[in-house]
């Protein structure tokens, strides 16, 4: 009898042990970096937003801006498709994805947005920010500038091409702003991004947009791709005679993202196909939810969007990886229609077009940056090299650890310290030269690893 309930028993915690181990992964597997938004291209109702203005990571989705001010500047006789640009060579060292041409070598404009637009070429991006600003850095600060004016509110950019940045931060709602923008300022370029595939110097590239091939009325947008992103798309497509924009960051490979993303298409749609029918669906949202839409344990969106490792690797369309921040936190309730931005104010009185103008949203705006505080000696009153600040000690540690791998030449002699700032961590390399601090740094920033040098002070 003994026997028979140890056996009872022994069998019970087994099974108690199977259903822990079943339940368990699936909270750990909630992703954290997912946000989404489904917008009318007409009216600019949201019909379906989830941490639609939680801070993310764009990725490429970063050349939709960088093509929108391309745009600006064919519109302006700024520059011409026919110019020819000179690859320089920080354009040419960028990471993959690339078309590969050595500095020195040229291009027109034209081919440069299609390598752009349908290869997601980070070279080429630069390229043409240099072209069009005199610089890289000159460039993004136009790009910053121009997300303000159009009324993405939670967008910053520092680089034209995507690559890991840890200050270039956007949300799904600031894409789908930016997606309407560049249909309603510029619908002769839009076709960039509908292109199919491209045919130079005898190879054949084909759009790493996989949706344009499905026959279900897509014609364009973007994808992005870094570690720290995950798979982002921003999508359009045009069915019955009415167009919506879909933007989904986060996704957790290209396929469930694309899946995603079409069954949210859809779902949109035949809102409004019934709507067209006469059905009273007065909050999209919640037909959305009633199919499973946003509905599930809610991580905070607040907590931190991804730590990854850098990524040599990486498929074509993807990029390498950048540190992570902490995402903001979504407002309270998020608005069911979005409000014309400043830029189109001038323009209220023109009739609106199938893409007319999205834009911006009810919520707070990105605050500045505080500012800087005075930076802490280095040790034994050297010179240090700065690679990040962090919300968390464990992730400014992390980062140390991965930069000192991958340049270990140049922190040999360094000490890696993690120095709390207020809420702060700070992660830096002590007791280097001036010498090897500068050098140090110039390094890290040809591998868009973002750094800074500390005076001793």
């Amino acid at each position: 009898m003994i026997e028979v309930l140890r056996r009872s028993l022994l069998a019970v915690l087994a099974l108690t042990v199977l259903w822990l181990g079943a339940v368990q992964p699936s909270v750990a597997q909630e992703n954290v970096r997912y946000a989404a938004i489904v917008v009318d291209a007409e009216t600019g109702e949201v019909l379906f937003a989830r941490h639609a203005d939680s801070r993310r990571y764009p990725a490429s989705l970063t050349k939709m801006m960088t093509l929108y001010l391309t745009f600006e500047a064919l519109n302006e006789g700024r520059v011409h498709l026919t110019d020819v640009l000179t690859v320089s060579p920080r354009a040419a060292s960028q990471p993959p994805s690339k078309l590969g041409l050595a500095a020195g070598q040229t291009i027109t404009l034209d081919n440069a947005m299609r390598a752009t637009a349908v290869r997601s070429a980070n070279d080429m991006a630069v390229a043409i920010a240099e072209h069009i600003g005199g610089s890289e850095a000159r460039f993004t600060n136009l790009m910053t500038l121009k997300a303000e004016q159009l009324g993405m509110t939670q967008t910053r950019y520092a680089t034209a091409n995507g690559l890991p940045d840890a200050r270039q931060l956007t949300s799904a709602r600031d894409q789908a702003i930016l997606a309407r923008a560049i249909m309603r300022d510029f619908p002769q370029y839009y076709r960039y991004f509908g292109l199919h595939d491209w045919a130079y110097n005898g190879r054949d590239y084909r759009n790493t947009n996989g949706l344009l091939a499905t026959g279900r009325g897509y014609d364009g947008m973007k994808t992005g791709y870094t570690n720290a992103s995950g798979y982002n798309l921003a999508a359009s497509a045009v069915r019955d005679g009415k167009r919506l924009i879909t933007i989904v960051l986060g996704g957790r490979s290209t396929a469930s993202r694309n899946a995603h993303v079409a069954e949210l298409m859809d779902t949109g749609f035949e809102v409004e196909r019934r709507r067209a029918q006469g059905e009273s669906i007065q909050v999209a949202q919640t037909f959305f939810e009633q199919r499973g839409f946003g509905v599930g344990n809610d991580l905070s969106p607040a907590a931190p969007v991804a730590y990854a490792a850098l990524n040599e690797d990486a498929d074509i369309g993807a990029e390498a990886t950048e540190v992570a921040y902490t995402s903001a936190p979504a407002p309270a309730a998020l608005p069911t229609r979005v409000a014309p931005a400043p830029s189109e104010r001038a323009a209220a009185a023109r009739p609106q077009t199938l893409t007319a103008a999205l834009n911006a949203t009810a919520g707070t705006r990105l605050s500045a940056p505080p500012p800087a505080r005075e930076p802490a000696r280095a040790a034994s009153g050297g010179w240090a090299v700065q690679v990040g600040a962090f919300r968390e000690e464990k992730i400014a540690n992390d980062w140390l650890t991965e930069v000192n791998r991958r340049f270990r030449a140049h922190f040999s002699s360094a000490e890696r310290n993690v120095q709390a700032a207020g809420e702060w961590y700070r992660a830096r390399f002590t007791g280097l030269t001036e010498v090897a601090a500068k050098a140090a740094c110039d390094t890290l920033a040809e591998r868009r690893v973002t750094c800074m040098v500390i005076r001793p002070g």
